[in-house]
């Protein structure tokens, strides 16, 4: 099920899986549901499908019904969790979209492996990170958190301070106010919780197709809430190619004929 897409979308973040209990005894389904930004700052919905956990496959498919249906230029940036699956099938469809992960994911990954006695301590790392004012502020902090977690005797959970560093730092690519957009999933979740707290309710659906075209039916009614996303101005000059450092415009080198000038 999908709606048409919008010949051009600035943000192709997808809004990861809902698992509802559906069909067969023990049986889950995943829908996959992807999420589109426009260039005037409205988001829209563009695909919803059943599919799998890490289903590169179902992703690509997917991928390829949104390309058929009028996305065809690649977007500038997906938004996304861990699912490998996802990643494959973005790079197969559109390979020239930047990558962007959720840092309220890494978080509660690098929390679970730590005691609860040092959760207060790194949420406030983390959170400190994150909302550092440039990417080299932000590497810093990395690395004297991860030097910290080093002395206490976990090793493991600095090393993964830094796996995928490049797709947790996109955000610094793109216009300041587009950062809070980036970095958290709660847009997503949001969208999902609505779904979850409806479909709760049903306990469990006999038919998996049921179960798709309520959750299709809810989240095109949750859409009529979704607000213009910051700095919608941004958008369209991003769409033609200039160049953000660290949430700022890069001015353009002079040209030769400016120099003459």
């Amino acid at each position: 099920m999908a709606p048409a897409a919008p010949a051009r979308a600035d943000r192709l973040p997808r809004c990861g899986r809902v698992l509802l209990k559906a069909g067969p005894e023990r049986d889950t389904l995943a829908v996959l549901v992807v999420l589109g930004v426009r260039a005037d700052g409205k988001q829209e919905l563009l695909a919803i499908v059943e599919g799998y956990r890490d289903d590169t496959a179902g992703g690509a498919e997917m991928l390829r019904d949104v390309k058929a249906r009028g996305l065809t230029a690649a977007p500038r940036v997906a938004v996304a969790d861990g699912a490998l699956g996802l990643w494959a099938a973005l790079d197969q469809g559109y390979p020239t979209t930047r990558h962007a992960r959720y840092w309220t994911r890494r978080a509660l990954t690098l929390c679970a492996k730590l005691p609860q006695r040092l959760h207060p301590r790194a949420r406030t790392a983390l959170h400190e990170r994150v909302t550092a004012p440039t990417r080299a502020a932000c590497r810093a902090r990395r690395e004297a958190y991860a030097a910290e977690l080093r002395g206490q005797g976990y090793p493991e959970v600095a090393t993964g301070l830094a796996r995928d560093w490049d797709d947790f730092t996109t955000f610094y690519e793109c216009p300041q106010e587009h950062g809070r957009h980036l970095r958290t999933s709660k847009p997503i979740e949001s969208v999902f919780a609505g779904v979850r707290l409806r479909t709760d309710a049903t306990k469990r659906l006999r038919v998996r197709g049921n179960a798709l075209y309520l959750t299709f039916k809810l989240v095109r009614r949750l859409s009529a809430n979704w607000r213009i996303v910051d700095g919608p101005n941004q958008l369209t000059l991003r769409l033609l190619g200039p160049r953000y450092v660290d949430g700022r415009l890069l001015a353009a080198p002079p040209t030769p004929e400016a120099d003459a000038a």
